[in-house]
């Protein structure tokens, strides 16, 4: 019993395995338990900084490049945003305020139209307007392209709102069938399905689609203009809308079949108005042969 209490100071050190042959002092054992358990938990604190570190990182790395490609893609630099500020104070400050909040009775607020409306507005004529009235007739437009694209990046730049996409807004010819179905379920109620619009309450008109460009189709389909309604990606996504443009574009640069179809109703048409014409002829004829023999 005193060999084995006094096994350390008979060799000089504490063996790893008693005199007896006994399992290592579990003194020893308790006192190294801590500093494993210490290390772990460096470790696994090591590993979650170095986790978020990489997260922020990347983080990071992704706003810059997002902000710079949306700046890249939508056209709104400093340059652009700082030009069109001066076409705005110059040619709509009057109207809408300094800070596009509007003014009563002379012009509505611009927070929130976005880029589209801007563009919608401004390249079809019907801004900056002659005069107030229930409908803005479209006319040539005050700004070439390049100033209309700074003025919607101002505006949008500080009002926010839909942004007309970039790229290619018409769809391909396999999705013409589908955009006339769009069309006749949402738009030609109003615009007729010959595009040549209709009047509409209160001294307000559905304006004619014939000279409406690809982007004015959709930048309307954005923002509603007037009495329009707004059609969001949720309603219409962008490819049915690309779908409603080829749609519309194509059946504008195509010639009647059979001939003059009288508002494209058809080349039965032509039949309708001989047959109408002809008979109308044939009566006046034979009551004015029937005036002169009395």
């Amino acid at each position: 019993m005193k060999d084995d209490i006094d096994v350390e100071g008979e060799f000089g050190f504490e063996p790893a395995v008693s005199a007896t042959g006994a399992i290592a002092d579990r003194g020893r054992e308790q006192r190294t338990r801590p500093a494993r358990r210490g290390t772990r938990l460096g470790r696994r604190l090591g590993a979650f900084v170095v986790l978020l570190a990489a997260l922020v990182s990347m983080g990071s790395i992704y706003a810059a490049f997002a902000a710079t490609s949306g700046a890249n893609d939508t056209g709104n630099s400093e340059a652009d945003i700082a030009a069109g500020h001066q076409l705005y104070q110059v040619s709509c400050i009057t109207c809408h305020g300094a800070n596009l909040d509007g003014i009563r009775g002379q012009g509505p607020s611009l927070i929130g139209v976005g880029g589209a409306a801007v563009y919608f507005q401004v390249s079809t004529g019907r801004m900056p307007l002659s005069q107030q009235g229930a409908y803005a007739p479209r006319k040539e437009a005050k700004f070439d392209e390049q100033q209309i694209e700074q003025l919607a990046a101002y505006v949008e730049s500080v009002g926010g709102g839909p942004t007309l996409p970039q790229g290619s807004l018409r769809g391909d010819t396999s999705s013409i069938s589908q955009g006339g179905e769009l069309f006749r379920l949402n738009c030609a109620s109003c615009h007729g399905t010959t595009f040549k619009g209709a009047p509409l309450s209160a001294g307000k008109v559905a304006p004619s689609l014939w000279e409406a460009t690809d982007e004015q189709i959709v930048a309307a389909m954005l923002t509603g203009p007037e009495s329009m309604p707004a059609f969001s990606d949720n309603q219409l996504t962008p490819d049915e809308k690309r779908a409603i443009v080829a749609y519309i574009q194509t059946l504008k640069a195509s010639k009647d079949p059979g001939g003059a179809g009288i508002d494209r109703i058809g080349p039965v048409s032509e039949a309708i108005v001989a047959w109408v014409g002809g008979v109308g002829a044939v009566m006046i004829a034979i009551l004015w042969i029937g005036a002169k023999s009395r």
